[in-house]
């Protein structure tokens, strides 16, 4: 295997020869602490950049065992690493010529926690794998500054990134504790007969629509309502309490700008565990559950989606229903399907975001619009059929129509970004507020 030293004199023999003449350096090289290896050279300054790796053995990492004992651990311990990665080399990198010249960079994270390859961890090594662009003037290579950046600052960048003895141990430790307890959480949820949990003191809203994490002035920390509170005793952080969603139909309600969306958004993302500090970094939700909306001009190939839409005009048939240009009702009804046959046990919909026609039918069209004229049967006479028959939850956000209040199992209040438990009132109220609406739905799901 060729040295650094080789290396760094095969980039200044290359200097301003043709961009293409980069090939040569392909392979491996040793270095005093590493491994580098140049797996894919870009063929021009403006192309995608070259790819690398970097093997760091565990006898120079030194990262203790404990750290990446299991899959939970190994990820966010590989998670870390490629956050600290990308600081550094964000610092270090700066442009040596045309096109991407100079850029060292490994893959983006945001504020979710996933398995990634940018980063691997083992008892043998440590792998990093990231990108670099190499310098050029014009379509010239730039042989002196490639070698800076290959011989000098990537050696910097693993010294002051990937080495345990320069980080921080206890924010090591925090981070794959924090995303342990997140894993450990959710798989709680099905002994508990929960499809959801918020903690309590969890920070739901986001600085901005564009921007993931959480709203620093203002925020309101979450409080469960103490009908819905449950209590977990996590393996690293001990008793936590917060609210529990239940399985079956959940509707979240209240009035705009109170935090419907922004808490079923949270939910949404509790499928991902969250870095520590996020503010939803115990929000955990039923690994299966999937967002459901309307997606007008999608397409559709081949969906049973009969259960919801059936007796089309000219008798076209809906179990094996095509289109390139679904309506909002359809497209709904094939996401619903799909979810389905994907194994989902949760449902998430929020109001503004799906179609009304297929959401809810009341009892004044239903008066005007005679059922055998009308092929879509609504999601409201469909949704506890579901449960009951396939065992799949929903969690609703809802604000305008109190007709599904009829089919709920929960009702949950948001009032100034705090939940209450109002499920009895709603219950009440249906009870009290007959809507006289006829269900559609047929004796079961499939009819």
């Amino acid at each position: 295997m060729a040295t650094s030293n080789q290396l760094e004199s095969l980039l200044l023999q290359l200097d301003d020869r043709s961009y293409k003449s980069y090939r040569d350096i392909k392979g491996s090289y040793q270095f005093p602490d590493f491994t580098l290896v140049i797996d894919r050279v870009q063929g021009d300054p403006f192309a995608s950049p070259s790819q690398v790796r970097v093997y760091l053995p565990q006898s120079v990492a030194g990262f203790p065992s404990e750290l990446y004992r299991t899959d939970s651990r190994a990820i966010a311990l590989e998670d870390y690493l490629t956050r600290s990665f990308d600081w550094v080399a964000g610092e270090m990198s700066c442009r040596r010529g045309t096109g991407n010249s100079g850029l060292i960079a490994i893959t983006r994270v945001g504020q979710s926690v996933l398995e990634r390859t940018s980063a691997l961890v083992s008892d043998q090594e440590v792998e990093i794998r990231f990108v670099v662009g190499l310098p050029a003037r014009g379509r010239r290579i730039s042989g002196r500054q490639a070698a800076e950046m290959l011989c000098q600052d990537i050696p910097d960048i693993i010294e002051q990134s990937i080495k345990y003895e320069v980080l921080d141990p206890a924010a090591i430790k925090h981070h794959v504790k924090t995303v342990e307890d997140a894993d450990w959480l959710r798989q709680q949820l099905g002994t508990r007969e929960l499809v959801a949990f918020i903690p309590n003191g969890a920070i739901l809203p986001r600085s901005s629509g564009v921007d993931d994490k959480p709203l620093q002035e203002d925020a309101i920390a979450f409080q469960s309502p103490k009908t819905l509170e449950v209590a977990f005793t996590c393996p690293n952080r001990g008793l936590i309490t917060g609210m529990g969603i239940p399985k079956g139909i959940t509707l979240i309600v209240g009035g705009g700008y109170h935090g419907k969306s922004t808490m079923l958004k949270a939910i949404e993302l509790g499928v991902y565990n969250h870095i520590p500090g996020d503010g939803r970094e115990l929000v955990v939700t039923n690994p299966t559950a999937v967002k459901i909306r309307a997606e007008d001009g999608r397409g559709i190939s081949g969906v049973d989606i009969s259960p919801f839409i059936n007796q089309l005009p000219h008798g076209r048939s809906t179990e094996k229903f095509s289109t390139t240009n679904a309506s909002g009702s359809t497209s709904q009804a094939a996401n619903i399907i799909e979810a389905l046959e994907a194994g989902t046990e949760l449902l998430l919909v929020d109001e503004d975001t799906a179609a009304t026609n297929f959401m809810i039918r009341d009892r004044r069209m239903q008066e005007l619009i005679a059922k055998d004229k009308e092929p879509i049967t609504p999601f409201i006479d469909k949704v506890q059929q579901l449960y009951t028959e396939y065992g799949v939850s929903t969690i609703l956000v809802i604000g305008g129509s109190g007709d599904y209040f009829d089919v709920a199992d929960t009702v949950i209040a948001m009032d100034n970004f705090q939940p209450q438990d109002v499920t009895e009132k709603a219950q009440l109220i249906a009870k009290n507020y007959f809507t006289e609406r006829t269900a559609e739905g047929g004796k079961n799901f499939g009819t």
